[in-house]
């Protein structure tokens, strides 16, 4: 599971402002540390992209997606913290913030499954990075019927 949610989060920390046709890049909801938060995951691979501690956050629309088998509503959003594993200590403990990326569902995203998608540096600042073709390619083989979210409710089952 925890590899999928990495592959997940690889393909999503690198969508650039572009995706939106024109429109700047939103900016992250202030609120989003009150919403459901995932239980820890970590991946201790080194040799992964996502080698790191990360938690998943969804707002009330995207639980109710989770939780309707991963149908998520018109504007459901879901963000994923990522952070550096800290050296030194016996099991994986976290470090500084990393990255932080966001999904929101977008009927007006149809290049990507319905889905706007954006990469944000630990500052909150849209990375700008643009392998949109590679990131969308990963949900729609790891979760196209899941409606390209790889993350499921058993992710914030604690």
């Amino acid at each position: 599971m925890n590899r999928i949610v990495a592959v997940a989060m690889l393909c999503l920390i690198s969508l650039p402002a572009a995706l939106w046709a024109g429109s700047s890049s939103p900016s992250l909801p202030k609120s989003y540390h009150s919403w459901q938060k995932s239980g820890r995951k970590v991946v201790t691979d080194k040799s992964s992209l996502f080698y790191g501690i990360h938690y998943i956050y969804a707002d009330k629309k995207a639980m109710n997606g989770y939780k309707a088998g991963n149908r998520f509503a018109e504007g459901s959003s879901i963000i994923i913290e990522h952070f550096n594993i800290k050296d030194g200590s016996g099991s994986p403990t976290e470090g500084s913030k990393n990255m932080v990326v966001l999904m929101r569902k977008d009927k007006r995203m149809k290049t990507t499954g319905g889905w706007l998608f954006a990469g944000y540096g630990a500052d909150g600042a849209p990375s700008g990075l643009d392998p949109v073709s590679t990131c969308f390619g990963c949900h729609q083989k790891d979760a196209a019927k899941k409606d390209y979210v790889i993350s499921t409710i058993n992710d914030f089952k604690k």
